[in-house]
């Protein structure tokens, strides 16, 4: 890695800083949702969270500690615009405008991603991503953060993981856990996809310097061994359009915004239930972005059947690695998922997250030795490594998250960070891989 590789933390805005209903922020479908009984593990909810609404120079202070160059965090579209259009939240400004100017006081550069999954609930009950004027309230919150802290933040990302939006159309236990026809999830999909070219083109005209991404996710296929022919497998499958969920490849959502449509495998298997996709659609959506983010934790396998068609395979294996939540183990997805997406779309990659939760408890001796979660980021770096050895253009690495937070419907089990949160207290201790990230960003070199 060069010395202007990027080494960051990221956070969202939901999972980490409560005071959910304090100056002036409305409701979000998550806040609706975690208040809903039986929908988050303990029935927890993101009230106080961390309370890094309250404690963020404290935070910003144990980044500086770290040594990272960037902080990857979300604004919560609520605390800008109560109702998510229309009146605009000074108060909520004023909290991201102090957040921004505490990071640049210690030299972090802010990284600021528009949505991270609380959508205003007052525009859910108008149809939520259904809602064809979604783009619209979309690029009014983008113009917001544009005018508000162009000037200030130079990275900007759109929409994180729109995978994950789609799952919580199809039941999954993500707000708001709908239990939408396939039609219907084409439908928000493609809403989705012209909000984030709407607010690219916002961002351009209120942040002409600023570079923007967004920030998929997709469980990488890699090959099973080394040979050319799993290597295709593995290609293929990557990039392939599941009948069982076409959304959950990088495909659906990064074809259209960066080759400029979707894939013709999709018209194929699904022409006559997708929505009208018009010129003007597809223009709007692939407005020019500056960076792909893509984050990665895991990986799978494919295989080849006789007729061609391609075949998910988890990874089964007795005794396969893995982490508390039960996802594989897999360092070479950062290798392969760099390589495959940078063959196919020739844009400069950031990993906007890669992780690893853990069953992590204060030890006798008051630390976290957290052995298994350095293991897993350094095996996955030097996987990445490998991959910018070879060429591929890789800006930046951020590892989620900064500190334990609330995992979603996951309540505050899963524990990702590099700092322990105590949630009875709320004191923060930084685990031992807090201290390894600090010394391999300061050496630069993994």
């Amino acid at each position: 890695m060069n010395k202007e590789f990027i080494w960051g933390v990221a956070t969202a805005a939901y999972q980490i800083e409560g005071a959910y209903n304090e100056d002036g922020k409305g409701e979000s479908i998550w806040d609706a949702f975690s208040h809903t009984p039986g929908k988050i593990a303990h029935g927890e909810t993101g009230d106080i969270a961390c309370d890094h609404y309250h404690r963020y120079k404290d935070d910003v202070r144990l980044m500086a500690e770290l040594g990272v160059k960037s902080y990857r965090f979300s604004v919560a579209w609520t605390r800008i615009l109560p109702e998510g259009i229309g009146k605009i939240n000074e108060k909520g400004v004023a909290f991201y405008d102090d957040l921004i100017n505490e990071l640049l006081r210690y030299g972090i550069e802010p990284c600021l991603t528009l949505y991270h999954w609380d959508f205003p609930q007052k525009l859910f009950e108008k149809g939520y991503w259904l809602n064809d004027e979604s783009p619209e309230w979309f690029a009014e919150y983008a113009k917001i953060i544009g005018e508000r802290f162009g000037g200030k933040v130079k990275y900007f990302i759109t929409i994180n993981e729109p995978q994950c939006i789609m799952g919580g159309l199809n039941g999954s236990g993500h707000a708001p856990s709908l239990k939408l026809s396939l039609q219907d999830r084409f439908h928000a999909a493609h809403n989705i996809l012209k909000a984030h070219g709407a607010a690219v083109r916002a961002l351009r005209k209120t942040a002409p310097h600023a570079k923007i991404g967004y920030a998929p996710c997709a469980w990488v296929i890699v090959p099973k061994d080394d040979r050319e022919k799993e290597i295709e497998i593995a290609r293929k499958g990557y990039f392939n359009v599941w009948e069982h969920d076409p959304f959950a490849g990088p495909t659906f959502f990064t074809d259209p915004i960066i080759l400029g449509d979707y894939p013709k495998e999709l018209y194929e298997k699904f022409g006559n239930i997708l929505p009208k996709i018009t010129k003007e659609d597809l223009k709007l959506i692939s407005e020019p972005i500056d960076f792909l983010g893509q984050n990665i934790y895991s990986g799978a396998y494919a295989a080849e059947k006789e007729n061609g068609e391609i075949e998910w395979q988890n990874i089964e294996e007795q005794g396969a690695p893995r982490n508390s939540l039960g996802w594989n183990i897999v360092p070479q997805s950062l290798y392969w998922g760099a390589k495959f997406l940078y063959e196919r779309y020739k844009k400069p990659l950031i990993i906007t997250e890669n992780g690893y939760p853990n069953a992590d408890v204060i030890c006798l001796d008051g630390k976290i030795h957290d052995a298994e979660r350095i293991d897993y980021v350094e095996r996955h770096l030097l996987n990445l490594k490998r991959a910018i050895s070879e060429g591929v253009p890789v800006l930046g690495y951020y590892y989620w998250s900064f500190m334990d937070n609330m995992e979603w419907d996951g309540g505050y089990d899963p524990r990702f960070g590099l700092i322990f949160v105590d949630y009875k207290t709320l004191k923060r201790i930084p685990k031992d891989s807090f201290y390894w990230y600090k010394n391999l960003i300061k050496n630069g070199e993994i």
